[in-house]
């Protein structure tokens, strides 16, 4: 079958086109740019690609037509499509028809911690000798791919409750059949298509809802509204959650005790019923990604059969995910980090966690507003809190300027409002600023991390080399 993909350098539907080429499939896809990663990735897998929306990429017909949902309802090319009676469809309904049939799906839902749960669990599944299906919004390190074709087993999603396409402005996860859900968080995101949090918990409550009376619902228990949505599923629930955790009326079947954490790993004690089950050493930063840990163990456990000793032993080998809590490198004494964090919670958390991974030394913060919830004033109350943790924080221009001046989020206001709470913060005005802002304030011997959902105006590798070449320049 001949697959075309409109939108194909997105993260999704390049891991979709990967995806289509491992099932034998002849694909071609179009997109405005093919820049790295993607770009090169999808040439490497045989994709045929195609610079720019033209409705002659449709030619010759496709058997299928898949938009992303970074297309417009007037895009060309998928006007084009449509107009033409081409058979068309969005990417959850793809991956729902072509590769999910026969399978049990493993959904990781949430509005924090999905990409690296999913991840895990595909890593769990694999090591516990089974051969999970992947689809995932980042790259496990260990796979080095976001997708995987597997056979016969579990088929694990990261479940995003973003819209679909144009033409089905629903969730994706409401596509993805679950068997077995995650439910790692819910706080009100994505506010470009859910205005508030009412719609948000909506797209939940439908996830929830689609769960069979013989599926599985693992759920965080600190969290109220996980709680409350727990409630209405009918199929076995398991709440999971650190012993430190208010977890409300509820008493957590999987739970864990933080140990003291080293620069390479948080240890911790794993319980199951009350009943000690193990110490293991997850290689991640963060009491957050110990509850990501719970998640997954609990999932392939309990939903796949799992030994849970085996699982504990193979978490020591899990390598984690690009853009999230990655070491790109130590320069000039300095520990440079990148992250996806963008709404506050995952800010806090992150940072959080590098302290206590990095307790000696001042931890910098950069922090670049950029996706469509993080660039409007919505938690404009929330980030000097979430900041703070940081010794330093150096706050990059908003990354949407079209937002209207009275929903946008005030940066000044954020870093006056830090300065306020004891800690050191600056907003710059240019990216320049922030590049020369972060490695003035890095010292030998601090940690510093570079936030964004986007490419950060791609200042990973300048600040690098600013560092070394700081370091030269005392020799």
């Amino acid at each position: 079958m001949h697959v075309h993909l409109i939108g194909v350098c997105g993260t999704g539907m390049g891991a979709l086109a990967g995806l289509l080429k491992a099932r034998g499939h002849r694909v071609t896809g179009s997109d405005r740019a093919f820049h790295p990663p993607m770009g090169p990735a999808l040439d490497a897998w045989g994709v045929e690609t195609m610079l720019g929306w033209d409705p002659a990429n449709l030619e010759p017909a496709p058997d299928l037509v898949v938009v992303g949902n970074v297309c417009r309802p007037d895009n060309p090319e998928a006007r084009a499509a449509i107009d033409r009676g081409l058979p068309y469809t969005s990417l959850p309904a793809a991956l729902q028809e072509l590769f999910l049939p026969g399978r049990q799906s493993y959904v990781v839902a949430g509005t924090h911690g999905k990409t690296t749960t999913s991840s895990l669990l595909a890593f769990l599944l694999r090591e516990a000798g089974q051969d999970p299906g992947m689809f995932v919004g980042g790259i496990p390190r260990n796979f080095d791919v976001s997708f995987r074709l597997g056979s016969g087993a579990p088929f694990v999603l990261e479940g995003d409750e973003y819209d679909s396409a144009f033409f089905e402005k629903k969730p994706k996860f409401w596509r993805y059949d679950p068997w077995a859900v995650a439910l790692t968080s819910v706080e009100h995101d994505h506010i470009d298509i859910y205005p508030d949090e009412r719609s948000y918990l909506a797209a939940f409550e439908g996830l929830v809802e689609r769960i069979p009376d013989d599926g599985l619902l693992v759920a965080w228990a600190g969290d109220p509204r996980v709680r409350a949505l727990a409630r209405r599923a009918r199929c076995r629930v398991r709440f999971y959650g650190l012993v430190d955790d208010d977890c409300g009326d509820v008493s957590p079947l999987w739970s864990a005790a933080l140990a003291r954490p080293s620069p390479q790993a948080t240890p911790f004690d794993l319980y199951g019923g009350g009943t000690f089950l193990g110490r293991a050493t997850l290689p991640l930063s963060g009491a957050h990604n110990v509850r990501n840990a719970l998640a997954a163990i609990a999932l392939a456990a309990e939903g796949a059969g799992c030994d849970v000793s085996g699982l504990l032993n193979a978490l020591g080998r899990f390598a984690g995910v690009r853009r999230r809590q990655e070491l790109l490198a130590v320069a000039d004494g300095v520990h440079v980090y990148e992250d996806f964090a963008h709404h506050p919670t995952a800010v806090r958390e992150t940072l959080a966690g590098l302290r206590a991974r990095h307790p000696d030394g001042r931890l910098v913060a950069a922090f670049e507003p950029r996706s469509a919830t993080a660039s409007r004033n919505l938690h404009q109350a929330a980030y000097p809190a979430a900041l703070a943790v940081a010794d330093v924080s150096v706050l990059a221009p908003v990354g949407r300027p079209e937002i209207g001046a009275d929903e946008r989020l005030d940066v000044a206001r954020i870093a006056a409002e830090v300065r306020a709470l004891g800690r050191e913060a600056v907003a710059c005005a240019t990216l320049a600023e922030v590049r020369a802002a972060v490695v003035q304030a890095a010292a030998p011997g601090d940690v510093l991390v570079l936030m964004s959902n986007g490419h950060f105006g791609a200042i990973y590798d300048e600040v690098i080399v600013a560092l070394t070449e700081r370091l030269l320049a005392r020799r």
